[in-house]
């Protein structure tokens, strides 16, 4: 039996009670007419997290990354103009895996834990006329939030799509798909959804439908093929057999989206913000400092700076080893400079930073 660790890294968060329970009902086969109906109230609270009328909005079969990929590799063909946003890890994942797929990538660099310049990045996206422009909402590797004022508009006054990864955001922070322009958005269930890890969120314009409707070549995919998913989680005249969805892990995103939607979202949103400073607050007196400015700070993953002469991963391992708390370390040039500290769904919370801050006093003593 495993340990019953706080994570509070860049994700798992720990599940509620609820959810947890909800993972071990008893499985139903993925053609069944309850399985379907819990489907599609898996769907309509989605789209409410979302906060989008889209009809295409469902969770896919894999991960975070996998959401990422059925986006691009259904939207994406050989030749295609992509402007893509890079200040950290999940945008440069982006455009690489927009170059294995033989697109022009145009990638605009920012430093990193500095979000987009709006104005800067709004030229970039007049000027090139692409297809597709790619940016991060919530960059985990960093802890930037980005401000999307403007960016939806400029991509639509030049036909294209705006597609954005909401990760670390979604049900955590102001996430608004509909109010952004936003065509195509993926997230994961194991962030500030407080699902274990194993669905992706997406989420697809009317727009966004009717350019994939024109592709040239057929889908380089089968497993995330979109018209192939379509008449699984859209089949008006029935529901046509794809693949085998993981049943018991959309149990659990069904009854986290009740819970979610029953504290309300902007409660949740204040959660996450009042801890996140709540955190800071607490860190400053060991020699923390935020490594974001505060305007574009995630709130549900906080970096901080730690101080000259730290020993970054004995620390961690001690209290992982010591107080079974995670912590997260920082990720490429970003490595043995900061912590990613996760207050993420029902580790969002005073208690959450109270546990680890007594686990850091009985360590550094």
């Amino acid at each position: 039996m495993k340990s019953n660790v706080l994570l509070l890294g860049p994700g798992p968060c720990n599940p509620s009670q609820k959810v947890m329970e909800s993972l071990s009902e008893p499985t139903l086969g993925h053609m069944d007419s309850e399985f379907i109906n819990l489907v599609e109230e898996t769907k309509t609270n989605l789209r409410s997290v979302f906060r989008t009328q889209n009809r295409v909005t469902f969770p896919i079969s894999g991960t975070g990354s996998a959401g990422m990929e059925f986006l691009l590799v259904n939207f994406i063909e050989p030749g295609d103009k992509i402007v893509v946003a890079v200040n950290g890890v999940f945008g440069g994942r982006v455009a690489n895996l927009a170059k294995r797929m033989g697109a022009e990538v145009i990638e605009v660099v920012q430093d990193w834990g500095r979000a987009m310049d709006n104005e800067a990045f709004i030229d970039v996206i007049k000027r090139e006329e692409p297809k597709i422009t790619a940016i991060v909402n919530a960059e985990t590797s960093t802890g930037v939030y980005q401000s999307m004022e403007g960016i939806g508009e400029a991509v639509h006054e030049v036909g294209g799509l705006l597609m954005i990864d909401c990760v670390t955001s979604l049900a955590g922070m102001p996430v608004e798909i509909d109010r952004w322009g936003v065509d195509m958005a993926f997230s994961g269930t194991q962030k500030c959804l407080s699902v274990p890890p194993g669905l992706s969120p997406v989420t697809l314009s009317e727009r966004a439908i009717e350019v994939f409707k024109s592709r040239k070549s057929p889908v380089p995919s089968f497993y995330l093929d979109l018209e192939q998913l379509l008449m699984y989680v859209d089949g008006s005249g029935g529901r046509s057999y794809h693949h085998t969805p993981p049943v018991n892990m959309i149990y659990g995103l069904h009854a986290s989206l009740i819970e979610i939607l029953d504290e309300g979202l902007e409660a949740r949103w204040q959660r996450h913000a009042t801890a996140a400073a709540y955190l800071i607050e607490e860190m400053t007196p060991f020699g923390f400092t935020p490594f974001v400015p505060e305007a574009e700070r995630l709130n549900p993953l906080t970096t901080l700076s730690f101080p000259e002469g730290f020993k970054d991963a004995e620390m961690r391992q001690k209290i992982r080893s010591d107080h079974n708390i995670e912590v997260g370390a920082g990720l490429g040039p970003m490595a043995g400079k900061i912590w990613r500290i996760g207050l993420m769904g029902n580790n969002a919370a005073p208690s959450s930073v109270d546990q680890l801050v007594e686990a850091l006093k009985k360590t550094l003593s």
